[in-house]
């Protein structure tokens, strides 16, 4: 798939472990893990295209085009069957990538994937955007992620926040293992719960008064969690 420059970061040895962060993000935010797991695998830890200091997509991608494009990536390191460890929007890529491709073991940390429950403020704040549009009134809308990204990002996580994954979850056989934190606001622990349903092998740990970013103001913890999870892999 042909896609710009990839920053990558690879270490250790053994089986393959693919960290995949979330929107806005960039792979320091799983170093602290790559850091942990390179003494027993060969862990790759990498900038999402158009993250950190990897280049743009060539057009609005997809989610599973963000999948195609990772199943090529380790396709030309020779990696078959990774353990995938992802957060928020790369939880997305993770998803799409395991209902696709063979996976050994998935970790979802506050998943995005299903479409959250909208009441009627955000039907009339749509509203009043598009008749804002039709008589040229500028009005800024959309959320902090959308006002910074590029033309093409925005394609993109407009993409991504209106596809719903919940019908890939039955597809994936691996064994699953899903953490969440309590007062997580981005990924509500009802998405969690609802996956733990649908993903034919998995079980959903919390952990208490933490939001969206629980594994990693948790990191010892999620990586004592990790090491559980993953024993008798290598």
């Amino acid at each position: 798939m042909e896609h710009g420059y990839v920053h990558v970061e690879k270490k250790g040895h053994g089986p393959a472990v693919v960290l995949l962060h979330g929107w806005g993000q960039n792979l320091y935010m799983m170093k602290f893990l790559q850091d942990h797991l390179q003494n027993q695998f060969t862990v790759f830890n990498l900038d999402l295209p158009g993250f950190g200091k990897s280049e743009e997509p060539l057009h609005c991608w997809s989610v599973d085009e963000y999948a195609q494009f990772l199943h090529c990536l380790l396709e030309e390191e020779g990696v078959k069957n990774p353990i995938l460890i992802a957060h928020s929007f790369g939880a997305r890529i993770a998803i799409c990538y395991a209902a696709r491709y063979p996976c050994k073991k998935l970790i979802l940390t506050g998943a995005a994937g299903l479409l959250p429950k909208r009441g009627i403020t955000y039907y009339l704040k749509v509203s009043m955007y598009k008749l804002c549009k039709k008589l040229s009134i500028n009005l800024t809308m959309g959320s902090e992620d959308y006002q910074k990204a590029s033309s093409v990002m925005r394609g993109v996580l407009v993409k991504a926040v209106n596809e719903n994954l919940e019908s890939l979850l039955p597809r994936i056989r691996c064994d699953t293992l899903l953490v969440w934190g309590e007062k997580d606001e981005q990924t509500p622990l009802w998405m969690g719960k609802r996956m733990e349903q649908l993903l034919p092998h998995a079980s959903l740990i919390v952990f208490k008064k933490e939001g969206h970013f629980a594994y990693f103001y948790q990191s010892l913890r999620f990586q004592r969690i990790v090491d559980a999870f993953l024993e008798g892999e290598v």
